[in-house]
């Protein structure tokens, strides 16, 4: 009988999975389903964020600025408050680093470019050899 070396029918059956690999591929599926049940609104707050977010404030009697979220309340008071005195408008700058997650996102990554180097020169072998032969030469 051969010492050492692999032993037949030994180790774990081609295709099987460590424990760890089974729950962190069944961790990975659950947060997948988990995100695909939210995506519609995570997109849509994604595309909003690409434009560019606005807030709206009103004031109210004591004066103090409250951010309005209802959109009848918005439309109500766009039409009959004066900016300044009775409503004020923030917005944020659209996001770049949005539009471009978006846009990866639904048009794949595009590849990036190869960079073409094209080097050419001319060297005799017999040149090179000689060099070679000189430097490696023992002093007499």
């Amino acid at each position: 009988m051969p010492r050492g070396g692999r032993r037949p029918n030994t180790g774990p059956k081609k295709g099987s999975k460590h424990k760890a690999t089974i729950a962190k591929e069944a961790a990975r599926e659950a947060l997948r389903q988990h995100v695909l049940e939210h995506m519609r609104p995570m997109v849509q707050a994604q595309i909003v964020n690409s434009l560019g977010i606005g807030h709206l404030y009103v004031r109210d009697k004591q004066k103090k600025f409250t951010k309005i979220e209802n959109q009848a309340q918005v439309d109500h008071l766009l039409a009959t408050g004066t900016e300044g005195k009775d409503y004020w408008i923030f917005t944020k700058d659209p996001s770049i680093q949005a539009f471009t997650d978006l846009m990866n996102r639904a048009l794949d990554k595009p590849k990036e470019q190869p960079q073409d180097f094209n080097v050419t020169a001319t060297v005799r072998i017999a040149d090179v050899l000689k060099q070679r032969h000189d430097r490696h030469r023992k002093p007499e």
